[in-house]
C-alpha cells in the first residue's frame, strides 16, 4: 500500500483508489493529483518518492514540459482580453523585426495555433539547444534569430506543433506590448493573485523543492531520438543538439529552472496547474479572483485548426494556445469542450467548462507515449464517475 496524502471529499473516494492503483499496477514513483470541481477542490494528493532520498510533500515542484504552454497561452488571452493584443494582427505590428523574409503576413493568431510556420532557425544548435542549458538564457538573441528566419510554410495554411519556439514566439510578443517579461507578467498576474505555486523561471531558493525526473523505463523511448536529428523537421522543432542530450537530463538542470523558456519550462505542483484551470472552467474567475472575461475563455478556446501534424505526424487539434481533445492524439476527459495541454511524460492539465473541471497531474516518472498514458486516463474516468454519481 502506497502511503497517500492530501485530502478529497466525500463522494470522490474513487479517485483515492485510482491514484494508488497507479503506483501498485502503472510505474507511478512520485506523483501529485488535484481536482476542482464548480469551484471545489474536491481532490488534492501526493505520493511517492520525488528523489531517491526526499519522498514527495505538499510543497514538491515539478518540471512540467509542455503544460507550461497553457499557462503561456493564459498570459496571452490577458493581453487580448484587455485589448492590448489583436490576435488578428500581424506580428509585425507589435515586432516590427519580424517582418524580415516574408513574415510580415503573420498573424499573432497564427503563432498561437501552430499554424506559423517556424518551429525553429537555421542553425539553432550555435545559439541553444538540448546539449547545454546555458543557450536558454540567451532569449534577446533567440528572439532576433527567430524574427531572421525564414518560413517553413506559408501561415496559416499547415499545422505543425511549435513545441519549443512557441514560447519564445509569445514571450517577445509580451515583452514587446507589456515590457516585462512573460514569466513576471505570468508571476504579476496569475499567480500572486491566484496563490498559485508555479513559475515560469524558477528562483534559485526555491531549487530545493524540484522533484528529480525519472527516464522511460521502456528502451523504446530512445528510438526516436536515435532517429530524430537536428536535421530532421522533429529534430529541429525539439531543438535537439547534436550530442542529442536526453530531454529528461535538460530538465533535471538546475540552470534551465532559472531561464524562460515558455514553451516548457514551467515549474510547479498539480494544485496550481487544477487551480488555474478551475478559473478558466469557471468562465475566467475563481474564489472572487477575476481573470479574464467569459467571453475571453470561449474565444480562447475554441478550435483553430486540426489535422495530422506536419512534423510529428500524429494527430492534432488545437485553440488560441491551448490543445484540444482528438483520437489518437491528446485526451482531456470525456466532453469533447475540455481544452489544456499536456506535456511529454505524462503531466496533464486541463478545463472542462461543461463539468466545471480544473484538472492537474503531474509526476517523475516519465513515460514517453504521453497520448496514451494510462494514468492521467485512470484518474480522469474515476473522477468524472464521481462527478457523476454526485449529480444522480
Amino acid at each position: 500500500m502506497t502511503d497517500i496524502s492530501g485530502h478529497v471529499a466525500t463522494g470522490f473516494e474513487r479517485v483515492v483508489d485510482a491514484f494508488e492503483e497507479n503506483f501498485a499496477i502503472r510505474g507511478e514513483v512520485g506523483a501529485e493529483f488535484c481536482a476542482y470541481v464548480a469551484g471545489d477542490c474536491v481532490v488534492n494528493l501526493w505520493a511517492g518518492m520525488a528523489t531517491p532520498d526526499r519522498p514527495w510533500a505538499e510543497d514538491t515542484l515539478v518540471f512540467l514540459f509542455s503544460v507550461t504552454k497553457g499557462a503561456t497561452a493564459l498570459v496571452a488571452q490577458i493581453l487580448a482580453n484587455r485589448g492590448l493584443m489583436d490576435v488578428n494582427a500581424p506580428v509585425a505590428m507589435y515586432w516590427p523585426e519580424f517582418a524580415a523574409q516574408g513574415k510580415d503576413r503573420a498573424l499573432v493568431r497564427h503563432v498561437l495555433s501552430h499554424t506559423l510556420g517556424l518551429p525553429s532557425f537555421p542553425r539553432y544548435w550555435d545559439l541553444v539547444s538540448g546539449d547545454d542549458a546555458a543557450g536558454w538564457h540567451r532569449t534577446d538573441e533567440i528572439s532576433a534569430r527567430l524574427a531572421a528566419a525564414p518560413l517553413a510554410w506559408e501561415p496559416g495554411t499547415t499545422l505543425g506543433y511549435h513545441s519549443i519556439s512557441y514560447g519564445w514566439l509569445v514571450g517577445e510578443l509580451v515583452r514587446r506590448i507589456d515590457g516585462r517579461t512573460l514569466g513576471t507578467f505570468f508571476a504579476d498576474e496569475v499567480a500572486r493573485p491566484l496563490g498559485l505555486d508555479l513559475w515560469i523561471g524558477l528562483p534559485v531558493e526555491q531549487h530545493g523543492r524540484v522533484a528529480g525526473l525519472l527516464h522511460d523505463p521502456d528502451p523504446a523511448a530512445d528510438l526516436l531520438k536515435a532517429i530524430w536529428s537536428p536535421d530532421s523537421p522533429a529534430g529541429a522543432a525539439l531543438f535537439f543538439g547534436p550530442e542529442r542530450r536526453s530531454s529528461v537530463d535538460l530538465a533535471n538542470d538546475p540552470d534551465l529552472w532559472t531561464a524562460e523558456a515558455p514553451a516548457i519550462n514551467g515549474i510547479g505542483d498539480a494544485r496550481s496547474v487544477a487551480r488555474m484551470y478551475a478559473m478558466l472552467a469557471g468562465g475566467g474567475v475563481l474564489d472572487g479572483v477575476r481573470v479574464v472575461s467569459e467571453e475571453s475563455v470561449v474565444t480562447h478556446s475554441a478550435e483553430q485548426a486540426r489535422g495530422i501534424d506536419a512534423i510529428f505526424g500524429g494527430a492534432s487539434r488545437v485553440a488560441l494556445g491551448y490543445g484540444r481533445s482528438i483520437g489518437g492524439g491528446m485526451s482531456l476527459g470525456p466532453n469533447d469542450e475540455a481544452f489544456g495541454m499536456q506535456g511529454i511524460g505524462g503531466a496533464v492539465g486541463y478545463a472542462d467548462p461543461i463539468a466545471e473541471v480544473g484538472f492537474g497531474y503531474a509526476m517523475n516518472q516519465t513515460f514517453m507515449n504521453a497520448g496514451t498514458d494510462p494514468r492521467p486516463r485512470a484518474l480522469s474516468t474515476a473522477l468524472y464517475e464521481a462527478i457523476a454519481r454526485q449529480g444522480g
